[in-house]
């Protein structure tokens, strides 16, 4: 149903009552009126019967009919008036205006009637035998005994009465019109002032709801209207100070939700998210506006979230589970913990879930566990070795000269490569705390010539060609003792998996803010399932080959841990059969300390 405004309701209204009032009173003048006229005529037709009374009595006394005839007919001709004399039998003998003889019994005419039994009638009706609406009025004629001799009845048309009361009707009814005109008018502009404040304050409402609360409805003069917008107008200013309060608060917890390392997730009782922090969203790879209203299991594809989530739900328990998300980014392990979430009356809401990322603490732990395991492995080995070949001289082979040289000398290897080993952990310790460590600008060119010298020996054993290509001004804030380590390392391995009579490459060059150094070989290379894990320590790809070659599993580690020191990184391209290149970028920067 279409909605009328304000001002449509109260204008009709107004003006119906205004034209019901015109026509009632209207209508109520005119009978008045014609009331009065009637009344009025009616009295002077009484006093005209009066006159005429005592005239016809005269003649009526002496039964002259005929004159009594002639007399009406003269009396009303100069009145104006209808004079008709009746018999108490109702016939009557004489009339103003037709013949007596030719007229009929009048004895059942109201005013007849009415004049015998009150002594007076009055009526008003249409007259057939002259055609016109008659007023009559009637008296008796007594004689001085008392007795009835006749009825006296004068009579006048209406048709002036008619005529004025025409006239009156028609200025009444022109100034109703008037009238209502007028109050039409009025009735418009009181309803427009009732309307125009009222739809003022329909605007100032809309305005409200439409988040402008800064402006204020005005005042209007009418104390219930201004009363009104003097509410609204405290409501808009509670309003605006409550969604002020609420949008700080919610600004403050969107930056603490924003700022937390942990991700959060919180959902209602139908497992609709409510919140999805940003770290959250970063977690799932997910947007975290979109997230919002949609059911858990589309936004975040995790069953053991799902299941977590609905066992809170369903149980009103605090939960907690370690959850496996995997993705194009890689393996993430999550720590979740859960419970139930209510508002402020304590009623449950919902669920929340606190997710740390634990990806990196598990891998630690692993790594930490390969590490202990393969260090117990790798001291095992050689201490095992020294230890039987100890209780084998004890058992009474050291009686034998050839034997005890041999097995001392496999003793002595086997503690040089313990030696090794320890001397490599507590070199990468070092290393990893920093303690203790200096920088100063050097020439990278002398660095990789004494690292190339140090290898020297397994160089010409296996006749390997060692190429270097480095500019002599090419300098850096390095520790050269560590960087020459590094390189150190790299040549050596480079060295141990490449064949007799190849070549080795060297090359230094300035890339940027950095010095690019890079090892090239011509061995066998490295598969690339390997590739992302030869920095990991003791991490062997050939155990066997590797321990034939004397190695400890631990240089590359620390060639890894010299970058990172130096606040750069090593990097690995390598296809099997094709050779291996290692390559250190270090900014050249200046001098800094490893905690800048």
């Amino acid at each position: 149903m279409r909605r009328k405004r304000i001002l449509w309701r109260l204008f009709p209204s107004y003006l119906l009552i205004t034209f019901l009032s015109v026509v009632a009173i209207a209508w109520y003048g005119i009978q008045s009126q014609r009331d009065l006229f009637i009344n009025e005529t009616a009295l002077r037709l009484q006093a005209r019967s009066a006159l005429v009374e005592r005239l016809i009595l005269g003649i009526l006394d002496s039964g002259d009919t005929t004159g009594i005839d002639r007399l009406c007919k003269e009396i009303g001709q100069v009145s104006s008036t209808r004079i008709t004399l009746i018999l108490p039998s109702g016939k009557v003998i004489a009339d103003s205006d037709e013949n007596p003889a030719a007229m009929d019994n009048h004895s059942n005419r109201p005013e007849v009637t009415q004049a015998l039994k009150e002594g007076l009638g009055i009526n008003r009706r249409y007259s057939y035998t002259i055609n016109r609406s008659m007023l009559y009025v009637a008296i008796p004629l007594f004689l001085d005994d008392g007795t009835i001799r006749g009825i006296l009845r004068t009579s006048i048309p209406l048709t002036s009465i008619e005529k004025s009361l025409s006239e009156i009707r028609m200025r009444m009814i022109l100034s109703g019109l008037a009238i209502a005109l007028l109050a039409a008018l009025v009735s418009l502009y009181m309803s427009r002032r009732i309307s125009l404040p009222l739809e003022r304050l329909k605007e100032g409402a809309e305005r409200f709801a439409s988040g402008d609360l800064g402006r204020r409805l005005e005042d209007y003069n009418v104390e219930e209207i201004d009363g009104l917008a003097g509410a609204m107008n405290k409501m808009a200013r509670q309003l605006d100070q409550r969604i002020r309060t609420i949008a700080e608060q919610r600004r403050e917890n969107d930056a603490i939700l924003t700022s937390m390392a942990e991700g959060v997730v919180a959902v209602d009782t139908d497992d609709r998210v409510i919140i999805i922090n940003d770290t959250a969203a970063n977690f799932f790879g997910v947007d975290a506006e979109r997230a919002h209203g949609r059911y858990l299991h589309e936004v975040v594809r995790s069953v053991a979230l799902q299941q977590l989530s609905s066992s809170i739900l369903e149980n009103h328990i605090t939960a907690e589970a370690e959850i496996i998300h995997e993705s194009e980014s890689g393996r993430k392990v999550f720590q979740a913990t859960g419970s139930i979430l209510r508002d402020a009356g304590g009623e449950s809401i919902g669920a929340v879930i606190v997710l740390n990322d634990v990806t990196k603490v598990r891998e630690l732990e692993n790594l930490r566990r390969d590490f202990v395991a393969n260090a117990s492995h790798e001291l095992r080995t050689p201490i095992t070795s020294i230890k039987g070949y100890v209780e084998t001289l004890l058992d009474g082979a050291m009686n034998d000269a050839e034997d005890l040289k041999k097995f001392l000398e496999i003793i002595n290897r086997h503690a040089q490569r313990l030696n090794s080993i320890v001397e490599d952990l507590l070199n990468l310790s070092r290393i990893e705390q920093g303690v203790g460590i200096t920088y100063e600008e050097s020439r990278i060119g002398d660095v990789i010539k004494n690292a190339i010298d140090s290898c020297g020996m397994q160089i010409k054993q296996k006749n390997i060609k060692v190429e270097t290509e480095s500019p002599d001004d090419l300098k850096a804030f390095v520790n050269p003792a560590l960087l020459e380590l590094a390189l150190v390392n790299l040549i050596d391995n480079a060295v141990k998996y490449s064949d007799a009579e190849t070549t080795i490459w060297i090359e230094c060059k300035r890339d940027g803010e950095q010095v690019r150094i890079a090892v090239m070989d011509q061995g066998k290379g490295i598969a690339p399932e390997h590739q992302s894990r030869i920095f990991e320590r003791f991490y062997r790809i050939e155990r066997g080959r590797s321990r034939e070659l004397g190695g400890t599993g631990l240089g590359l580690a620390i060639v890894k841990h010299i970058a990172l020191i130096h606040k750069g990184r090593i990097e690995v391209k390598s296809e099997q059969g094709r050779g291996s290149e290692f390559t250190i970028h270090i900014p050249i920067g200046t001098e800094f300390s490893p905690e800048a």
